[in-house]
């Protein structure tokens, strides 16, 4: 299954939790396909925050199958649910568990890192 994916290491989670910020720092990683478009490009860099608050529509990431993925979460009737943004991948929405939402993307930025092309989300 083709999933949006992101530069994250097997161990940043082991090295986050070892860290003396452990969960409470945002991080960065870089998109790496185009599920998310058009609202994420491909190559665009998202800063996650592991302890923003979750809401209906923001985006996030989630642990699934053993791996990270980046979506929007829909709250529908109680229940939690990943979706991308890009038609082509519709069929990919899949309900999670709060407990699977690592952390809400608080900023994207260019991958050229002009200032002026960054973009916060609340």
């Amino acid at each position: 299954m083709n999933q949006s994916k992101v530069n994250f290491t097997p161990d940043i989670k082991m090295e986050l939790e070892q860290s003396s910020c452990a969960g409470t720092e945002p991080f960065a990683l870089q998109v790496l396909d185009d599920s998310m478009e058009p609202e994420f490009k491909k190559d665009c860099i998202i800063i996650i925050d592991t302890s923003a608050k979750v809401q209906h529509e923001c985006y996030v990431m989630a642990s699934v199958e053993n791996g990270y993925i980046f979506r929007q979460l829909l709250i529908e009737d109680d229940k939690y649910f990943i979706a991308p943004l890009n038609e082509a991948y519709m069929h990919e929405k899949r309900e999670v568990t709060f407990e699977q939402l690592e952390g809400v993307i608080v900023q994207q930025a260019s991958p050229k890192g002009k200032r002026s092309e960054r973009k916060r989300y609340e």
